[in-house]
């Protein structure tokens, strides 16, 4: 019922699939039936999405938003037809580009992984309103997704440090830590969505969670080596 319920992921999966262009349609800016004004988010999500088409390599204009009401059906009609003869200009997803099937749809996938760390890290500018085009022609710069993107935080635990205080495994919203009791932690990096709370929750004295930056996660050590051994009391 709301534009604002387009997720940046359903369109990367659009293009994921094959889709030459996505168009979204929404209530006019102003005018929205609810509290929520979803189509200003959805004008910042398509913003944001446009430059990380233009990250992977993607001609932006394959993305289009219009706003509309109910009783703008002639204006739907245009702009639909209008969409289609530019799609159909620029010419099949990826070729008119250069880009190889395979490796488009690798980099695609990739940044359907980063979905969650991206919305995390531009929570602010999403819920921003924008009404002046000036302004949103430059609310995303090139730089600032490009840094964004080139430098992706991964957390991993140290098993040296790890105590298998299970606090991180707690506090983890999708589950991606596996561990248990004198257990080392270990997180699931296809699982994990960056956010940092593993890295927020371990107990200074521990320091188990560290940050890499533009490196490669370490390996997990293997399930048959995560046990923690136990301290013996000493003998009185």
């Amino acid at each position: 019922m709301c534009s604002g319920r387009v997720d940046l992921e359903f369109i990367l999966r659009a293009f994921l699939t094959g889709q030459d262009g996505v168009f979204i349609g929404g209530c006019r800016l102003g005018e929205c039936n609810y509290v929520t004004h979803g189509n200003y988010h959805t004008q910042n999500m398509v913003l944001l999405c446009k430059r990380i088409m233009e990250h992977i390599g993607l001609n932006p204009e394959r993305l289009r938003i219009e706003f509309m009401s109910g009783a703008d059906g002639n204006i739907l009609a245009e702009v639909s037809d209008d969409f289609a003869r530019q799609i159909k200009a620029i010419g099949p997803l990826g070729q008119s580009e250069g880009l190889d099937k395979e490796a488009l749809t690798a980099k695609l996938q990739d940044m359907i992984k980063l979905v969650p760390y991206i919305k995390i890290h531009k929570q602010e500018k999403l819920s921003r309103r924008i009404d002046a085009q000036q302004d949103a022609d430059g609310f995303y710069t090139t730089e600032e997704i490009d840094q964004l993107l080139g430098q992706v935080i991964s957390y991993y635990i140290d098993p040296e440090r790890c105590r298998a205080c299970m606090i991180c495994s707690r506090k983890c919203p999708v589950e991606a830590i596996v561990g248990g009791k004198n257990l080392v932690h270990v997180i699931d990096q296809d699982k994990c969505i960056k956010c940092g709370t593993c890295f927020e929750s371990c107990p200074p004295r521990f320091g188990a969670v560290t940050q890499i930056v533009g490196k490669p996660v370490p390996p997990s050590i293997p399930e048959g080596k995560r046990a923690i051994p136990k301290k013996r009391k000493a003998k009185s």
